[in-house]
């Protein structure tokens, strides 16, 4: 029998099921960029990819522009591991990327 934080995770994996834009909402909490518009560009390809696990980019964003947008995200020199990964911002320069 599973333990408690098994069940857990279950139970919210199947609620985030029913609401992939809550389940990003969550997992973006502490997650802040400089540049609100890289936040919205992340939150929105985070949505993309979240609905289509597994799926390339070129599929999960179907059309051209979403594509090199998402394509432009990932290179852009302004967004970096630590932002992603919602560390405070005191601390990103003590991160070793």
């Amino acid at each position: 029998m599973p333990n408690k934080i098994v069940r857990s995770r279950r139970r919210s994996t199947v609620a985030d099921a029913k609401s992939p834009s809550a389940w990003v909402e969550r997992e973006l909490a502490d997650c802040e960029f400089k540049d609100e518009r890289l936040g919205k560009r992340f939150r929105s390809l985070l949505s993309q990819l979240s609905a289509r696990p597994g799926d390339s980019i070129p599929l999960v964003c179907q059309d051209w522009a979403n594509t090199k947008a998402a394509y432009r995200f990932l290179d852009n020199d302004r967004v970096s591991e630590a932002e992603i990964l919602g560390l405070p911002v005191h601390l990103m320069s003590k991160v070793p990327f």
